[in-house]
Order: C-alpha cells, then sequence, then structure tokens
C-alpha cells in the first residue's frame, strides 16, 4: 500500500509482543498508529514557497518535496533569469518571482519512482488565481474593481438618471 511520504507519527496506539532475529541487536514489534503523511496528486492545487529560482525555472517545496515550475508554466508572460537578483523577471509585466515567494500552484506531474530522493513534482502556475499570491490579489481586485463599475457603483461611474453624485434625487425637468 503507498501511503506516500510519513511526515509524523500522531499517535502509537498498540504495540505488540517483540521479535528477536538471532544475529539481529533489534527487536520486532507489529505496531498501530495514526499517521500523517503527504501524497501529491496530479491535479492537486498547492500552497508552497519559492527555495530556488534557476534560469529554467523555480523550484517551490511542497511538504517534503520540492517540485519545479518551468518558466514556460510560471504565466503568459515571457520571463527571463536575472543573475544579480536570483530572480525570474516578466518581459512585458515587470513581475519578479524570487526565492521566498509563497506562490499556489496546481501538481501536473508526479514521479516517485525513487523514493523520498528520486520524488519529482511538474508544477503549473498558468492559471487563473495561480501564481505568487500577491499577483492572485492584483487580480481579485482589478476583478472587483470592473464588477462595481458595471453595477454602477465605482468611483469613475456615472450617477443613474436623476440621481446626483450624493446619491440624493435631482428634481426631474419642468
Amino acid at each position: 500500500m503507498d501511503l506516500g511520504f510519513i511526515i509524523a507519527v500522531v499517535e502509537i496506539m498498540e504495540i505488540g509482543m517483540g521479535r528477536l532475529i538471532p544475529g539481529e541487536g533489534a527487536t520486532y514489534h507489529d505496531v498501530t498508529v495514526k499517521i500523517l503523511t503527504f501524497k501529491p496528486v496530479v491535479n492537486a492545487l498547492a500552497l508552497g514557497e519559492v527555495v530556488e529560482v534557476v534560469d529554467f525555472g523555480a523550484f517551490i517545496r511542497l511538504g517534503p518535496l520540492d517540485g519545479l515550475c518551468h518558466v514556460s508554466q510560471i504565466t503568459d508572460d515571457f520571463f527571463s533569469y536575472d543573475p544579480r537578483r536570483a530572480a525570474l523577471v516578466g518581459k512585458e509585466t515587470g513581475r519578479v518571482i524570487s526565492e521566498g515567494d509563497q506562490v499556489r500552484t496546481r501538481i501536473v506531474a508526479v514521479s516517485i519512482e525513487g523514493g523520498a530522493r528520486g520524488g519529482k513534482l511538474g508544477l503549473t502556475m498558468r492559471q487563473p488565481y495561480l501564481g505568487k499570491l500577491d499577483w492572485i490579489k492584483e487580480e481579485i481586485a482589478k476583478l472587483l474593481e470592473s464588477k462595481q463599475k458595471a453595477e454602477g457603483k465605482g468611483p469613475d461611474s456615472k450617477p443613474e438618471k436623476g440621481a446626483s453624485r450624493s446619491g440624493k434625487e435631482e428634481p426631474k425637468g419642468p
């Protein structure tokens, strides 16, 4: 049974009688435990921290594993590597992604053939509401602003006919 990565033993519920094997210094026990595990699944959303930025992408820590978000999977913008800042910089938007940034990603590929050391995760941030958390906040703020304008509640919206900007009714024609 593949449990994923065991993060912690939460509770030891039962320890059975031990067995000795000649020539070994250990005892072997059947145990019943509650454990906390991490098993990455394709299409799962994950919050992580950028731990390394290289010219081909960003490595993002998701629990016990680091995943790679290739430069082509960050946004629709073209990103280039700035070695002085150890950051990826968007050509058109000027957005920067660097070590320590908090990001929301989607897992698009999982390969855990070689155990803990051989585990690889492929990530994307090229979908709505994914990416650096600051970018997501900006995107939501723009959506709210355009929605308010469409509903006539924004600061640049025009008052309804017969109403002033103060919201009071104006007298209608003669």
